[in-house]
């Protein structure tokens, strides 16, 4: 397990590249947190570590799933909001198995969700709120 803390928001470029260091081949990674913890925050600051245009990452809370391509890498980055789904079944009648199997990353916010469907190398991510308001990434291995 590695940590990474992150002091403010400024600390999150800084945050983001330390955690793109600790990238390997999975594809899935699925972000877990308190509702305001920071998990859209800093998958777009991740999504920017990646080449993504700052414009571009936000969050796909009624979209579900946004799109990105890294400008540095041409890769194809999928942000999914799981937290408006209502059931598994919802979730698969989207596609999102497929997304899971197109090789591409995927970063999701509220795993929760789709937990039954999730692939067995999935890296679980936590953002933990510090008492001073700092945060912690915990990143299994």
């Amino acid at each position: 397990m590695k940590t990474i803390n992150i002091a403010n928001v400024e600390d999150l470029d800084r945050a983001a590249g330390e955690f793109v260091s600790l990238m390997d081949d999975r594809t899935i990674y699925a972000f877990s947190g308190e509702m305001g913890a920071g998990k859209t925050t800093f998958i777009a600051a991740l999504c920017r570590a990646l080449g993504v245009d700052a414009d571009e990452a936000n969050s796909p809370s009624f979209s579900i799933i946004n799109e990105y391509r890294s400008d540095t890498t041409a890769e194809l980055i999928y942000h999914f909001d799981l937290y408006r789904l209502e059931s598994l079944e919802e979730a698969i009648e989207i596609g999102t198995e497929d997304y899971f199997d197109s090789g591409a990353l995927c970063l999701l916010e509220w795993p929760d969700r789709v937990e039954d469907i999730l692939p067995d190398d999935t890296v679980r991510v936590n953002i933990t709120v510090n008492p001073d308001e700092s945060r912690t990434v915990t990143v299994e291995d």
